[in-house]
């Protein structure tokens, strides 16, 4: 795949250009390239087997790249371990929430807030107004203010799918990674997802797999289309859904 030099000279939040990955000679991902700008919505679709997930395990260090790059703010990610990915400011959310269920709301959020990371930060950690005045700040974003003393257990799996999201936000990422937020998901929480997710990119970058149609009509500013570990499409929403490629492989079904 060809870009022209414009898109090779522009500041891009994330840079992916000829990722390839082999697992036993099957190409996973197969010479991908895709940028995401900053304060950006990428939606990610494309039918199962496509490749979605494992761009997001290569992109967080999961999984190791075959061959190209993965820059993020021009610094190539592909040679970072999982953790030095985290602090070069790149979050991720996996599918199922993994959230501390005999927890309150509040002691999930601060119990992710950035200075209790090393051994040191841990024993020095004071629960001061500044840890106060973040986690109320989240939890006020992610509908759960009046939630703060409630165990995670007895959330809601929105509810759950939210905190895990505020447990990432709180850490100040600039790439928030989201793997099916929505999923399983009540039509009044996907409504509230999308307004999370349109308040988040006033300060981040989001990129989302995701199957639900409409949820990515609500939140996309741009849809790449993966088939077979490559771009199939990409563009708006509109263009996508008219696309006769897309149409064929994946949205006809």
């Amino acid at each position: 795949m060809t870009f022209d030099t414009e898109t090779a000279s522009r500041d891009f939040l994330l840079a992916v250009e000829g990722l390839t990955v082999s697992f036993d000679g099957f190409k996973a991902v197969n010479d991908l390239s895709f940028y995401v700008d900053e304060n950006e919505i990428r939606v990610i679709i494309g039918p199962n087997g496509a490749g979605k997930t494992t761009v997001l395990d290569l992109i967080c260090g999961r999984t190791k790249a075959t061959s190209g790059s993965i820059r993020f703010r021009g610094k190539e990610l592909t040679q970072l371990k999982e953790h030095q990915i985290v602090h070069a400011g790149v979050g991720r959310k996996f599918q199922n929430p993994s959230i501390y269920d005999d927890l309150t709301v509040f002691e999930n959020l601060e119990i992710s807030y950035p200075r209790g990371k090393s051994v040191w930060g841990a024993l020095a950690f004071r629960r001061d107004s500044e840890v106060i005045d973040r986690v109320e700040q989240i939890a006020e974003m992610i509908f759960l203010k009046d939630h703060l003393d409630t165990e995670a257990a007895i959330l809601s799996h929105g509810q759950k799918q939210w905190l895990e999201i505020g447990m990432l936000l709180i850490q100040k990422p600039e790439l928030l990674m989201l793997d099916e937020p929505v999923a399983g998901m009540s039509v009044a929480e996907r409504v509230k997802t999308a307004e999370l997710l349109h308040t988040i990119i006033k300060h981040h970058s989001v990129v989302v797999i995701e199957h639900d149609m409409k949820f990515v009509e609500d939140i996309a500013h741009r849809v790449t289309v993966l088939h077979q570990g490559k771009v199939l499409s990409e563009g708006s929403m509109d263009h996508v859904q008219h696309d006769p490629k897309v149409i064929e492989v994946y949205l006809g079904h």
